[in-house]
């Protein structure tokens, strides 16, 4: 993909297709196939940001005067998943294409989904509807031309963000627009409009009415594009934060003690640690984010400023947020136990052998050290602990980091023990004695066995 910058910079942009990949090949099929048969159609939305802003687009969508019924007489393979609004999904392997019918949206009753869908007669009464200028943009494949009804390109030279129309119709017709107009701003280095982020400070508490499924999306995408220290700071900025995650906003000026935070209160701490991410797993942002939520809660000052027990609390925390997040299981067990670990590593150069090896071998290490070193870095900035992990990982072969079990509990039973709450611990003094190298093999489980637990 290439575009012409001198002629986006005097207003007259014409992008040329340098490179057509597979996806863009299937997308444009479709729209040309819909202008054979005598209709309109354009590229619309993200995928013609993206053009513009010289981003590869990852998705292309389709706009077009076609009602959905002849939309899916010339694709019968199209699903009308959402034909009410009319739009129908074009399946192809190269990735489905999003086909839309011209339409002007009538009142929205619940903040998220228009009362009635009227069809429009024209491609600007389509994109007037939109949410944000730089989305409202239209491609002409066939001669290079966009097509800007609504100031898009100049906001985007702007850098900014920018509602079509009134700030306060967008966002009081679909709440979630807010959340948006937030990510939009963090992925890209935009500014918010003065407009815009009046409306959405005004009108933040509309949110409280977005599913917990579609903030969480929201939420996990700013964590994850590339900029979740911006996207924190803008949600803290609109109000947004106070609404969506109270735990965290409730960290700002909460002091921590400066030998081992120079950095500053526990606000600025988790927004240099996000600062530290670079496209991160969900569960390693999460961790990143709550890693300290128990602070807050459990501040007080004896001698000296206290966080006692701040990471059972924020496990605790975590677990609630979480799930009120709606977010899966295994997701929440994982964050969970990042918290919940987050500490441990101050405690490695005194822990036993065995009890280094078991450290090293939980389900998803790399992101508990990953999560480590950024907390050291946004703190003491000593990686002493966060090396010495690295040297055992490097040094331990698997066989010795997780070593073939020698007795079991059958085993036990064969030999006459009794089973009950003694079989663990007979157990795990015999992989303690594994693991720190002192018996080798069945017989010396077996010795080891006798000799303590005859």
């Amino acid at each position: 993909m290439g575009f012409d910058g001198r002629a986006l910079l005097r207003g007259e942009l014409s992008i040329v297709m340098k490179i057509m990949d597979a996806k863009q090949q299937a997308a444009i099929d479709i729209l040309m196939k819909l202008r054979t048969a005598g209709f309109e159609a354009y590229f619309v939305g993200g995928c013609v940001r993206d053009l513009v802003m010289g981003r590869e687009a990852k998705d292309y969508d389709v706009v077009t005067d076609a009602r959905p019924d002849r939309v899916l007489e010339l694709f019968p393979e199209g699903l009308g998943v959402g034909a009410q609004f009319g739009v129908v999904i074009v399946p192809r392997d190269e990735g489905p294409v999003e086909v839309a019918t011209y339409r002007s949206d009538g009142r929205y009753a619940d903040g998220r989904h228009p009362a009635e869908v009227r069809y429009a007669a024209t491609a600007e009464e389509d994109v007037r509807r939109r949410d944000f200028t730089l989305n409202g943009l239209l491609y002409d494949p066939s001669t290079g031309n966009v097509i800007d009804y609504i100031g898009g390109q100049e906001d985007i030279r702007a850098r900014r963000i920018r509602a079509i129309g009134d700030p306060v119709e967008r966002f009081e017709e679909d709440h979630l627009r807010m959340l948006r107009a937030v990510r939009f701003a963090a992925r890209f280095g935009f500014a918010l409009d003065d407009a815009l982020l009046s409306a959405i400070r005004n009108l933040s508490s509309l949110t409280d009415d977005v599913s917990r499924e579609r903030v969480r999306d929201e939420i996990l995408k700013i964590l994850t594009e590339g900029a979740a220290r911006r996207g924190f700071e803008l949600l803290e900025k609109t109000g947004l934060l106070a609404r969506m995650l109270p735990e965290v906003k409730a960290m700002q000026g909460v002091e921590q003690p400066p030998q081992f935070h120079p950095e500053g209160d526990v606000w600025t701490h988790t927004l240099m640690m996000l600062e530290g991410l670079d496209r991160p797993t969900e569960t390693l942002a999460l961790g990143v984010l709550l890693h300290d939520v128990g602070k807050p809660p459990t501040f007080s000052v004896r001698e000296r400023i206290r966080f006692d027990r701040h990471v059972e609390v924020g496990a605790r925390m975590a677990g609630e947020i979480c799930s009120r997040l709606r977010l899966p299981s295994r997701v929440t067990e994982h964050v969970v136990a990042l918290v919940q670990n987050h500490l441990r590593f101050k405690d490695l150069p005194q822990m036993k052998r065995s009890t280094q090896l078991r450290f090293l071998r939980m389900e998803g290490f790399e992101e508990h050290l990953e999560l480590h070193r950024l907390d050291c870095l946004a703190s003491h900035g000593n990686l002493a602990n966060y090396e010495l992990a690295r040297q055992l990982l490097h040094e331990t072969p698997e066989e010795k980091l997780k070593p073939p079990r020698l007795l079991g509990g059958d085993d036990l039973i064969a030999l006459g023990y009794i089973p009950g709450p003694q079989f663990k611990e007979i157990l795990h003094a015999i992989e303690d004695a594994q693991l720190e190298g002192a018996i080798n093999n069945r017989q010396d489980a077996l010795h080891l066995l006798q000799e303590k637990f005859s």
